[in-house]
């Protein structure tokens, strides 16, 4: 007996170092796909030539070469496109500055001149960069005086976005969009205007920077007034480092950008991750939130509803997709179901999108197709939970127990026509966090966290609503000091774009 408690024991133990083995294989297949592979969450299926940078090298053997028919020629019609496209391939439009040069035809110099003329002319395009083109303006403004008294007077200067700043407004625009929108930090920046021949101090331009944020922030206040409004909300959370910790060692703190469903965004910044800072910015909001499976939101939205629900909570499946994506490696049929299950519902989606439906049909198609895939789905889930060969490590397992822990807030798109599948919209408009983070690294002032939220959300909401960001900095710049304030709505980009677009304010520089 004691020999076969043995021989059962040594096998439970092998099972379990087995699984634990196969667990840290594909924690370390995760570490070489971050570093080497692909960052994409997409399925690739098998492609004969396309190989595995990980696999043994594939031993070649020779093949006779194939013939292939050749089909007869035919011209290709040119796409259409509203830009024209000249000689040399070049695509550009009439806002984009030519510079002509005039070339002298060899036969029309020496003593044969006269026996050439010129009959037509032939255009070479190329495009041309000026390493940090920078002008100075120079404002002459005339003395006069007045011969019968004697007295001068001088024609006042014209008035600047920030007094007693030798900045133009098309300068500040430029650096805002240069560092915020482009990511080249400031001292960055000031190298290139040192290279163009400019002595500026680095403190000059964040100075500059700082005051031209706070002339935007009322519009930003606006802005976000009008996203709470939304019947939807997208939130997530990104971290960025600000302020000085100790000695150097910088603060962790975050940006939970909010998305309205109206395509605008709001890039709230927190020192902390708990949900407080989730009842803080959700305060008067009534309609959904959309959101991944962190707990911090569902305890904020249940404490939000403590006294009268007015918040709706629903999770992204994009997020729930991604847990099982993650288990592809070490269990790959079980997972590969789940993937199955969830492009489903994404393939309706499409054909949504694709036939543009209202909001009505939109709802009757979700429920008639897709409600009974996510019924099949958490069937399933619930079966394989049952099985008990799964390690709580085992990355499937925490697959399932993610699904099924949030079953009722998956559910939530069924029933609301207004709520998406999940935050990938959200998530592409971060990016700008993420890749910021790579080049400036950090904030070196909690100050500067905030005003870096104030401005990203103005330039992001730029990009989502089709504004170009240069051409709407340098208009409100200047109009939000001749702006009546109860209007200040009305230079948010959504609203700019239908009462300014068409008229702008421009630089002396233009």
């Amino acid at each position: 007996m004691k020999s076969v408690d043995n021989t059962q024991e040594l096998q439970a133990i092998i099972a379990k170092q087995s699984e634990e083995i196969a667990v840290l294989k594909q924690q370390v297949d995760w570490f070489k796909r971050q570093i080497f592979g692909r960052k994409s969450e997409k399925q690739l299926f098998d492609n004969p030539a396309q190989g595995d940078l990980f696999a043994d090298a594939p031993t070649e053997e020779k093949q006779p070469p194939k013939t292939t028919p050749v089909e007869a020629h035919q011209r290709r019609q040119k796409n259409k496109s509203d830009t024209d496209v000249n000689d040399t391939g070049l695509r550009f439009d009439e806002s984009v500055p030519q510079k002509v040069i005039e070339l002298e035809a060899p036969e029309l110099q020496g003593d044969n001149a006269d026996a050439y003329e010129i009959i037509d002319y032939k255009e070479t395009h190329r495009l041309a960069q000026q390493p940090g083109a920078y002008v100075v303006l120079v404002y002459r403004r005339p003395v006069v005086r007045h011969k019968a008294s004697e007295t001068l007077s001088t024609t006042a200067a014209p008035t600047n976005v920030l007094d007693g700043c030798y900045a133009d407004v098309s300068l500040l625009a430029g650096m805002l969009t240069d560092k915020f929108l482009y990511h080249l930090p400031l001292y960055r920046q000031h190298q290139r205007l040192t290279d163009a021949g400019i002595t500026l101090s680095r403190g000059s331009l964040t100075h500059w920077i700082q005051r031209a944020i706070d002339l935007l922030t009322p519009i930003y206040n606006a802005q976000r007034k009008h996203i709470l409004q939304s019947k939807t909300l997208a939130m997530d959370e990104v971290p960025i480092k600000a302020g000085r910790k100790q000695k150097g060692k910088m603060k962790q703190t975050w940006y939970w950008p909010i998305y309205g469903d109206q395509h605008e965004i709001d890039f709230t910044w927190s020192t902390s991750r708990g949900r407080q800072h989730v009842l803080d910015q959700l305060k008067g909001f009534k309609g959904t939130l959309l959101t991944d499976g962190y707990a911090a939101y569902s305890k904020g939205v249940a404490q939000l509803n403590a006294k009268e629900k007015t918040v709706h909570h629903a999770n992204c499946w994009a997020h729930c997709r991604r847990a099982f994506e993650k288990a592809l490696k070490m269990e790959p049929l079980d997972a590969q179901v789940a993937l199955d299950f969830i492009a489903a519902l994404y393939k309706n989606e499409a054909y949504i999108r694709d036939k543009d439906f209202d909001e009505q049909k939109a709802l009757q198609y979700r429920q008639t197709h897709s409600e009974p895939v996510i019924g099949e789905f958490f069937a399933w889930v619930y079966q394989q939970r049952q099985r008990t060969d799964f390690l709580p490590s085992n990355p499937l397992a925490k697959a399932l127990t993610y699904a099924h822990d949030r079953q009722t807030e998956l559910k939530v798109f069924l029933t609301n026509p207004h709520v998406a599948i999940d935050t990938n919209h959200l998530e592409r408009a971060l990016r700008v966090i993420p890749m910021g983070r790579k080049n400036y690294l950090f904030c070196w002032s909690e100050m500067g966290a905030k005003q870096v939220g104030i401005i990203q959300s103005l330039l992001v909401t730029c990009r989502l609503q089709g504004v170009n960001p240069y051409r709407y900095l340098v208009d409100v710049l200047q109009r939000i000091s001749l702006h009546p304030a109860s209007k200040v709505h009305e230079l948010t980009p959504r609203l700019w774009k239908e009462h300014f677009a068409e008229n702008f304010f421009t630089s002396d520089l233009d």
